[in-house]
């Protein structure tokens, strides 16, 4: 019987394949592929877990945008509000201070026409002494005359004033 290399090599196999499994080859790299798969499922739990965790803490930052721009509203609807008040009361103090300065003009104004009617009628008196002098002077004369003047005169001025 002749043995041809197809022979040896069946041989050869089957010395290997029991090799491998004596030394239970199949098994490790059964359990190197269970590790790997625990360690691939491991990862994808944790980037899962990371994945929440982002999740979690950008819903967080998103809220408390909207809080800080809620915020910023609300400060900005105060300082329009106050902005408004501020001035209505410059108006009514702009007014008060017009109010004011037109009363003091009139006052002032008042004053003015009443020291120009004592200054017209103080004028007046004067004009009025000096014509009476005059008029005295050319129909009375002597001492009779001098003392007449001067009680018309005196009594003139304090009647006009």
């Amino acid at each position: 019987m002749e043995i041809d290399a197809t022979f040896w090599a069946t041989v050869a196999l089957i010395l290997f394949l029991g090799v491998v499994m004596y030394l239970k080859v199949p098994a490790m790299l059964g359990k190197n592929l269970d590790d790997r798969a625990s360690k691939i499922r491991s990862e994808l739990d944790e980037a899962r877990k990371l994945r929440e965790e982002a999740q979690t803490i950008l819903a967080e930052y998103q809220r408390k945008r909207k809080e800080a721009e809620s915020e910023a509203e609300e400060i900005v609807a105060a300082a329009h509000h106050e902005a408004e008040v501020l001035t209505a009361q410059a108006r009514v103090k702009t007014k008060e201070f017009v109010d004011r300065r037109t009363a003091m003009a009139a006052n002032k104004i008042a004053q003015a026409e009443s020291q120009a009617l004592s200054d017209v009628k103080s004028a007046a008196v004067e004009v009025a002494v000096l014509a009476a002098q005059d008029v005295i002077a050319s129909k009375v004369t002597g001492a009779a005359a001098d003392k007449i003047i001067k009680s018309s005169i005196s009594e003139v001025k304090s009647q006009l004033n």
